[in-house]
This record gives structure tokens, sequence and C-alpha cells, in this order.
């Protein structure tokens, strides 16, 4: 248990006015100072109790009527004593009373302070503190749904057990180092480059998971492009339910880039209408054309909207998505066949026939959405990676492993081996926090709101 000299507090709750304010305090001293602030003795009280009374400054004048709910020492979120108040939200009040709080011998928490202290405490491991702020900051089902895993433990849970194992045939392999002379070998050479192989295996879907991690926690940019008056202001419509968008037979009426949000399936798709794309706009019109461009090389997966009633016009976009499909090899590139209740065409792998106008086939397009983002992962069950440190760490691990696997084909001497596995070790501990540093901690919280 780390102990803390000094209390802090405090407002837990967003700023602004809002029907209450929860205003957190935690140190060995919490509940002495509220003690001295409250019309109730909240001495000797049990743990998780909820008083209602009310609050006042030092010299005694009335600040609002509370809520002072009491946690014990090891019982609380940061594992110290904490008291929270909960009052009406007022930012006048709660002001007030953090002031008498600070008064009373607490100072402001720093950022993400009460988290690390839940940290230092044992309360939570480094990864599942981090996820305390991405559940924090989800704004969709899939974003909530990974931090909620991780907080809970999903993701750390799997990296202890590596751990271990690697830590054991650490340990044999090292022994083997203090009986050298004998010539004697505890650590199976097959069933370590086995284990290896398999954690192998295991880290790079890991680390591979970041980039739909990282999508999901972000949102995925979808890029809908096509020549003029093919539909794309029509799909963007449907899409999204409303008329977000122009849609008029002119061709060029769309002449700037328009972005919505749509969420299918917890996944939280941020839809970019791009002005139609020709060699002979207008002045004006050619600048949405290339902000268009730009939009296409910011976006993760490209709708390239072709007319079916024009035959050049499915040849043409069939010419885009294979000459956009080379240039970006790493995005998820569609060809969406508009207009199909003027005419059916034949289709082929990532072609979509649909009619926006009329609304068929959208259920179509919004599975091939999803999967273009989820690919064969299972979200349900597998752990996504959704932080750029802990995919960096993943990478490092492999990367020691990797040499360890290739000193044990080369028959490369018990000391180097260990050394590389201690290595894979460190990275894989860095990531829940059993090997950690001063500035990666204060790194990391730095990035948290007050009160958190």
């Amino acid at each position: 248990m780390i102990v803390h000299q000094d209390t802090i507090c405090a407002l837990a709750t967003a700023n602004g006015i809002g029907a209450i304010g929860v205003i957190r305090i935690s140190g060995n001293q919490s509940i002495m100072i509220v003690n001295q602030l409250f019309s109730k003795n909240l001495f000797k009280v049990p743990s998780h109790t909820v008083h209602f009374g009310t609050i006042a400054t030092k010299q005694g004048n009335l600040i609002d009527e509370v809520l002072v709910t009491i946690f014990a020492d090891g019982k609380s979120f940061t594992g110290e004593e904490s008291v929270e108040i909960s009052c009406h939200g007022s930012t006048f009040i709660q002001e007030k009373i953090i002031e008498a709080i600070i008064e009373s011998g607490a100072r402001l928490a720093n950022p993400g302070e009460f988290t690390q202290r839940a940290f230092l405490n044992g309360k939570l491991d480094l990864s599942q503190a981090e996820a305390v702020a991405d559940l924090i900051a989800s704004q969709s089902r899939s974003a909530h749904d990974i931090a909620l895993k991780q907080l809970r433990g999903k993701f750390s849970n799997e990296l202890k057990s590596l751990r271990e194992q690697l830590i054991h045939f650490a340990s044999l392999v090292e022994l083997e180092l203090d009986f050298a002379e004998e010539d004697v070998e505890f650590a199976d050479r097959t069933e370590l480059k086995t284990l290896v192989t398999e954690v192998l295996q295991l880290l790079r879907r890991l680390a591979h998971s970041f980039e739909l991690g990282n999508a999901i926690k972000n949102g995925v940019p979808v890029a809908i492009v096509g020549a003029p008056n093919t539909g794309k202001s029509t799909l963007l419509n449907q899409l999204l339910g409303e008329d977000r968008a122009i849609v008029s037979d002119i061709a060029g009426t769309t002449r700037d880039v328009i972005e919505e949000t749509l969420s299918i399936e917890g996944i939280v798709f941020r839809l970019i209408d791009t002005a139609g794309i020709r060699e002979d706009a207008e002045e004006i019109e050619a600048m949405g054309i290339e902000r268009s461009k730009a939009k296409i090389d910011q976006s993760k997966i490209v709708l390239c909207l072709a007319d079916a009633s024009s035959e050049q016009s499915v040849e043409e976009v069939k010419a885009w998505v294979k000459e956009l499909k080379a240039a970006y090899p790493m995005k998820k590139i569609g060809l969406i066949i508009n207009k199909s209740d003027l005419k059916q065409v034949n289709l082929e792998k990532d072609q979509i026939s649909i009619s926006a106008k009329h609304g068929q086939n959208m259920d179509d397009l919004n599975k091939w959405l999803v999967n273009a983002v989820t690919g064969d992962f299972d979200m349900a069950n597998e752990t996504i990676v959704t932080n750029v440190r802990h995919r960096d760490a993943l990478l490092k691990t492999a990367e020691a492993l990797e040499t360890a696997k290739n000193g044990l084909e080369t028959g490369v001497t018990g000391d180097f081996i260990a050394m590389d596995i201690r290595q894979a070790m460190h990275w894989l501990g860095s990531i829940t926090g059993d090997i950690s540093e001063d500035d990666l901690l204060a790194n990391i919280f730095k990035n948290f709101c007050i009160g958190k």
C-alpha cells in the first residue's frame, strides 16, 4: 500500500451548471476534513453509507444541503479513505465547498491523480487505469464495450498469463546457467520454441487489432466519392435517415465537403459526402473537388458510387476502384452501384447494388461497412487493443521473442535466450504496470481530467 501524506479534492462531475455536482476527497484526512464542515459527526460511521446534512465554511457560513458518502481506508476507488459530497449543481456552490475543503487542509488534485492513486495502491493495474479514461471518452457502444472489458481486467489477465509462462521458462533457462559445468538442461528447448511461437501469434494478433480498436475509438472516416449526379448526397441522406445534403439533378450541386456521423452496430462512422469528381469543373467546384481528394487520403473506407443506368459510369468507377486499391492498399474500397431500380448489374467482390432513392439493399451496405471495419475479429470475445502505447509494447515484446526464437533455432547459448525472454517480459510488464517508470506514469495521467 502506498501511503500519501496529503489529502486531495476535486469536482468529479463535469464543469458547469447541472442538477447536482459531486466533489471527491481522498487521503488519510478525508473524513476529518469534511467532518469540520458537515453538520453531523462522521467519525465511526460505517463505510459505504450516505448521510444527509448541511455543509458550511469553518467560520460557520452555510453553503448548501448535501449528501455525504463515506468510504473507509482500503474500500474506495483509490484504496484510501475517501469522501464524496453530492451538492446542488451551482458552480458557485461547488467552488465554495472546494474552497472550504482546501482551507481545512486538503489540496486540489492534479489531473488523473485519483486514478493514479488507485493504480499505486493496487486497486487497478496500469492498463485498467488507462481504460478509465477510455470509458469516460467512449462515444459508441463498441468503444464502451472495449473499454469496459479492459477495465474489468480481460486484457490484463491475458497478458499476465503470457508473462507467467515466460517467467517459468526464463527461470529454468537461467537455472541451467548455474549448472553449466554439469551440462544439465532443465528447459525443454522444443517446448520453449513451441511456447514462443504460440505467444508470438497471439501478440501479433493483439497488435494487429489496434487498427480496428483505434478506428472504433475515434470513429471510422468514410468518404463517399463519385462523378456528379451519381447519388452521393442521396446516399448520405438515406444512411442518416434525414435530408442533410441538397439533392438535385443538376451536376455539381455539392460544392464542398459535408460530414456527418452514423452509428451502425455500435460502431461510429464519420460519413463524408464529397463534391463530384470531374475534370471540367468551374473554379469554385474545383476547390471542392480538391478537398474531396484530400478527404479520400484521410479516410479508412472509400465508397465509390456508380450509376447503374449508365454502363460508361460503371466502367469508369471500376477503373477508379482499381486505381484507388493500388494507391491505397490499406484502405477498404467498395464499389457501390446506385440506381438499381433503373437497371440491374452483375456484381463482383466488394460491389453492392443499391437504390439510395428508394432505400433498397441498404442493409447489405450497412453489413459491408461493419465487416470492412471488423474484418475477421470476433468483437464479442477477442481482446481489441485501442491504446498506441499498448500496441508499441506488444510489438517490442514480439521483437524480443522473435530474437529468442531465432536463438533457439540456431543453438544460441542459454544466457542470450534468457536475456531475450527477460526483455519480452519487461515490455509485457510495462503494459500492466508491473514494470513502470515515473515519467511514464506522469505522461499517462496528465491526459486525464481533474477529478478522475
